[in-house]
C-alpha cells in the first residue's frame, strides 16, 4: 500500500518520512510551496510542489500514484489561507461549499473532497505514535503550587478556547489570562504574552474536545522552550496522549536546566 503525504512546515513531517521508512512503507508526497522545508526533497521518494490552494492537482497527483491513504502533516499557518493565495476551481468549489471558514472545517472540506476520490486521510500520529506525550510531570522539577494554580485555570479556559476552536494555547499568569491563540500559533502567543507580563508564565496548550487526529494535532519541542524561556514562562502543561512532542530527549534537557517544568494531564482532567 503506498501513503500520501502533504507536507506542511516544521520538523513533522520529516518524522513521518522517518517514521514510515522505519516501517517498510513508501510516500509520495505533496508539499505546499509557501510553507514546506525544500530539503522534503533529499528525504522523500516522491515529491511534487503545490500552491496552498491547488486541491485538484493535489488529488490527481495522489491518484496517479496509487495512493488510498493519506497523512496531513506539519502547520499551515491560518494566515496563509486567507492571505490572498489563489485556489483552483477545485477549491473554490469546497470553499463555496463550506458552512464556515474556521480550520476543522476547512481541512475536513479538504478531507471530504479526498475521499469522494477513494483517497483517506488518516491519523497523522500513525507512524509516530511512540511520541505523543504521556500522562504525568515529564521534566525533573514538578509544577510548584503556584504553577499547578495557573494549570487548573488554564485548563479551564483552555479547553473552553479549544472547543469553540479559536486556538489551543493560552498563557497564563497568577490564574489570570495574559494571551490567547488566535492564527498566529504558540510561538508567537507565547512571545505576546512574555511583552505583557514578565515572569511566571505557565502555558497550557490542549487539545480540541474531540480532536481530530488526522490534522491540526498539538506540537511542541525544542523551539517551544527557547521560545518560553525568552518570555520568562516557568511551566508547560500539554495534553497527554493528544500532544506530539518533537525531539523529546533535548527538548526536556533544555526544560531541566533551566528549571521548567512540563507535564501532561488528560484533556478531561478536572483539577478543582
Amino acid at each position: 500500500m503506498k501513503f500520501g503525504l502533504i507536507a506542511g512546515n516544521g520538523r513533522f513531517p520529516f518524522l513521518v518520512v522517518e517514521g514510515a521508512k522505519k516501517q517498510g512503507a513508501s510516500l509520495a508526497v505533496v508539499a505546499i510551496r509557501e510553507e514546506t522545508d525544500k530539503l522534503i526533497e533529499e528525504v522523500a521518494d516522491k515529491v511534487i510542489w503545490i500552491g496552498i490552494g491547488q486541491l485538484g492537482k493535489m488529488i490527481s497527483f495522489f491518484k496517479k500514484e496509487g495512493v488510498t491513504r493519506a497523512i496531513m502533516a506539519g502547520q499551515v499557518k491560518h494566515v496563509q489561507i486567507f492571505s490572498g493565495a489563489l485556489p483552483d476551481l477545485r477549491m473554490i468549489r469546497m470553499l463555496w461549499n463550506l458552512p464556515q471558514r474556521n480550520t476543522d472545517a476547512l481541512i475536513g472540506g479538504v478531507a471530504g473532497e479526498m475521499a469522494g476520490e477513494g483517497i483517506e486521510l488518516i491519523d497523522s500520529t500513525y507512524f509516530i505514535q511512540d511520541q505523543l506525550a504521556q500522562e504525568g510531570v515529564l521534566s525533573k522539577r514538578k509544577p510548584d503550587a503556584l504553577e499547578q494554580e495557573n494549570i487548573e485555570y488554564g485548563l479551564k479556559v483552555a479547553n473552553e478556547i479549544a472547543r469553540l476552536d479559536l486556538g489551543q494555547t493560552i498563557v497564563v499568569r497568577a490564574k489570570a489570562c495574559v494571551a490567547i491563540e488566535a492564527m498566529e500559533g504558540t510561538d508567537a502567543v507565547i512571545k505576546r504574552a512574555g511583552e505583557l507580563a514578565k515572569g511566571k508564565l505557565t502555558v497550557v496548550k490542549v487539545a480540541k474536545p474531540n480532536q481530530d487526529m488526522r490534522f491540526d494535532v498539538p506540537v511542541v519541542g525544542v523551539p517551544t522552550i527557547q521560545t518560553m524561556i525568552q518570555a520568562g514562562a516557568t511551566c508547560l502543561c500539554l495534553t497527554a496522549g493528544k500532544t506530539l512532542i518533537f525531539d523529546r530527549e533535548e527538548m526536556l534537557k533544555l526544560a531541566n536546566d533551566k528549571k521548567i517544568a512540563v507535564v501532561a494531564a488528560k484533556r478531561e482532567t478536572n483539577l478543582d
